[in-house]
């Protein structure tokens, strides 16, 4: 295991706090609701500043009814009415919107751990419409702006002749993100944000109405497999968030081995609870990563300025990300 460069306990001492802390930050970072995002602070600005070279910007969002059918049943395409007053006015509102349902960023009220409960330790009776802990708009108030780093886990899987069956959800395991890495030249920072592209959201896009539907029937959805591996290198290594192109960052369903089935029962396996919960470490699902991708393979730069500022709603558990990246 790495020796983590934040100065915090690395995730195995994380492991040895007493009681409800083990495995957790809670109490680690200054202000109690942030998180993870406590990592970028004004230096990693100021680093990220610096790796703007081209004056080239890039929105990382999808329409918010491009997922309409997506991968969740739940969530429906918001409908969108324009109205006026008089001849000269016009004004909007959306109904049925969900703020998961296109690109976004999950907050830390979006999963409570099985064993533990809310990140912090809050109440669950304290999650609820207009209360503020947890709210997603700790990160509207104070945007999260910080050095994105991409990892073209698509690019490299091309370029050692494989191929992501996406039809079939394809786990991904953890070392492919070293490799793709090492392959890029490139390495994460304290205070990065992670950017994993799988060229999920371009195929699932790609598809028709009925075979959306049929993808959407076997649940089945490609992201990283779930391992203890991918949880300890994204604490060791300080992210500040991690983002994909996909449908859960992880793959669903959860692979049959993981080590989180005991403690996330209620999510098969998932890592959303020991990630958000635990860590306090926000994900970004859904990301619109293809032209930024394609954009970093011709300049070979593969860092850029980020910057995600979530809808500020008070209590939101998640937001569209409205994230941006300048290269």
């Amino acid at each position: 295991m790495s020796t983590p460069r934040h100065g915090l306990p690395d995730r195995r001492q994380l492991k040895q706090r007493p009681g409800a802390l083990a495995g957790t930050s809670w109490e680690l970072f200054g202000e109690r609701w942030r998180g993870t995002p406590s990592f970028a602070d004004a230096s990693s600005v100021l680093a990220a500043a610096s790796a703007v070279r081209h004056g080239e910007v890039f929105g990382l969002d999808y329409a918010v009814d491009a997922f309409a059918p997506g991968m969740s049943k739940a969530r429906k395409a918001p409908v969108h009415t324009i109205y006026a007053n008089h001849p000269a006015h016009r004004d909007d509102f959306l109904d049925g919107f969900y703020l998961q349902g296109s690109s976004q960023v999950d907050g830390l009220r979006h999963r409570r751990a099985d064993d533990v409960g809310f990140y912090g330790g809050v109440q669950d009776d304290q999650i609820h419409a207009g209360s503020e802990d947890l709210g997603i708009q700790v990160w509207a108030d104070d945007p999260i702006v910080t050095r994105g780093v991409l990892v073209d886990l698509a690019g490299y899987v091309e370029s050692v002749g494989g191929h992501i069956d996406h039809a079939a959800g394809q786990p991904l395991p953890f070392d492919l993100i070293p490799a793709a890495l090492q392959a890029q030249g490139t390495h994460v920072e304290t205070g990065d944000l992670v950017m994993l592209h799988t060229g999920w959201s371009e195929w699932f896009l790609g598809l028709d109405g009925t075979a959306k539907r049929d993808q959407q029937s076997t649940g089945r959805a490609t992201g990283m497999a779930q391992s203890e591996e991918l949880v300890d290198w994204a604490w060791n290594n300080g992210l500040t968030m991690l983002a994909a192109d996909n449908f859960a960052v992880e793959c669903l369903p959860p692979v049959q081995d993981s080590p989180f089935r005991d403690s996330a029962p209620n999510d098969r396996g998932m890592m959303h609870q020991e990630i958000l919960a635990k860590l306090g470490l926000p994900l970004g699902e859904l990301w619109r990563l293809g032209p930024l991708a394609r954009r970093m393979r011709e300049l070979h730069q593969w860092h850029a300025l980020v910057v995600v500022k979530p809808l500020n709603i008070v209590g939101a558990t998640g937001s569209p990300a409205n994230a941006t990246a300048i290269l």
